[in-house]
């Protein structure tokens, strides 16, 4: 009889690749793929949230700048555009417009000069745009 410990044997796992099935996929490249999709699945839900907040925002637009849903998309982007920020950061300042806040002072000039252009202001309505208001509730 052998009275000697059994040294630990090393254990490997091993997967079959999906995309070439004639690769086995070592743990870290198990672990490597599980953190590229954590990450993707990470920003599919930003990308989710961002565009239910953009669609909102939209359609406050509709209602406040009584302009149509293609028009309120692209006072959104220009917006956008001439401010400098991300498209959702403008999105959820105009939302937070809608509730009863105020939009900081850059964000307002830009989403006045580009609502203007679409309320068929002109080009003179870019130099001193009327703020947009909320609507009045009216009796029924």
């Amino acid at each position: 009889m052998n009275d000697q410990p059994t040294p630990p044997r090393a254990m490997a796992f091993f997967a079959i690749s999906r995309s070439d099935p004639l690769r086995l996929l070592s743990t870290t490249d198990l672990v490597r793929e599980n953190d590229k999709l954590a990450e993707e699945r990470t920003h599919l839900h930003r990308a989710v949230t961002s565009h239910a907040t953009v669609d909102q925002a939209i359609g406050a637009l509709l209602v406040l700048g009584r302009i149509g849903p293609e028009d309120s998309w692209d006072v959104l982007r220009e917006t956008s555009q001439h401010t400098n920020r991300k498209l959702h950061v403008i999105a959820e300042q105009v939302l937070a417009f809608a509730q009863g806040g105020t939009l900081p002072e850059e964000t307002r000039v830009a989403l006045e000069a580009a609502l203007s252009r679409r309320q068929g202001g002109g080009p003179e309505a870019e130099t001193d745009p009327a703020p947009p208001k909320a609507p009045t509730p009216t009796a029924p």
